[in-house]
């Protein structure tokens, strides 16, 4: 099968952001919207069947998953320019000592508590300078901390749906599903603590 002119745009727009994440050429970020822009850009082209409807390109925006994580994302950088984060690293030293496991334990918990009624990647986001914090003021390798750390966030993400951006999103998408079928055959949404 030859490849048409849409199928090559979308290979060299993927090949293009590929190398812009791997290399990190720009910020992330930037190149997200880049992508999106030039996606968006394609509809211009003469002779070529647009990719994407205008609806299909904004409509990511428009999804709970989306604004969550943006949201917990504003909400952790709020948290850390109070001071929060460093008064909670203060907290754990002084609970933990210089002990490694207490240390791993009290960070990995707290963490992991939070992630139950945060979003993994917005605990992460929180975290982190809270582990580093630690490990510069403890001298516990950072690299000692953060694989706990991660490990207990996924953990603790499991407890609730709002944990963990994926089922919020599966939740979206079987609300939308439940809108064509009959009746009879629509999924039931997950609550808050279906997942535990």
């Amino acid at each position: 099968m030859a490849l048409t002119p849409e199928m090559m745009l979308v290979l060299a727009l993927l090949v293009f952001t590929v190398i812009l994440f791997v290399f990190d050429i720009i910020r992330t970020d930037v190149t997200a919207m880049l992508v999106l822009g030039l996606l968006g850009a394609t509809t211009l082209i003469p002779g070529l069947t647009p990719l994407l409807s205008p609806e299909q390109l904004l409509g990511g925006f428009s999804s709970n998953a989306v604004v969550a994580i943006i949201a917990v994302m504003i909400i952790g950088a709020g948290l850390d320019k109070t001071g929060l984060m460093t008064a909670v690293a203060a907290r754990l030293i002084k609970l933990g000592g210089h002990s490694e496991r207490r240390l791993i334990g009290l960070l990995t918990g707290v963490a992991g508590l939070f992630s139950s009624f945060v979003q993994n990647v917005g605990v992460i986001a929180l975290f982190m300078p809270v582990a580093a914090r630690i490990a510069t003021r403890t001298e516990v390798p950072l690299a000692r901390l953060l694989l706990p750390l991660a490990f207990c966030t996924i953990l603790g993400g499991t407890i609730t749906m709002i944990g963990c951006s994926p089922l919020i999103l599966l939740n979206d998408l079987i609300i939308h599903i439940n809108s064509t079928l009959a009746p009879s055959q629509r999924l039931a949404t997950f609550h808050l603590f279906d997942v535990a």
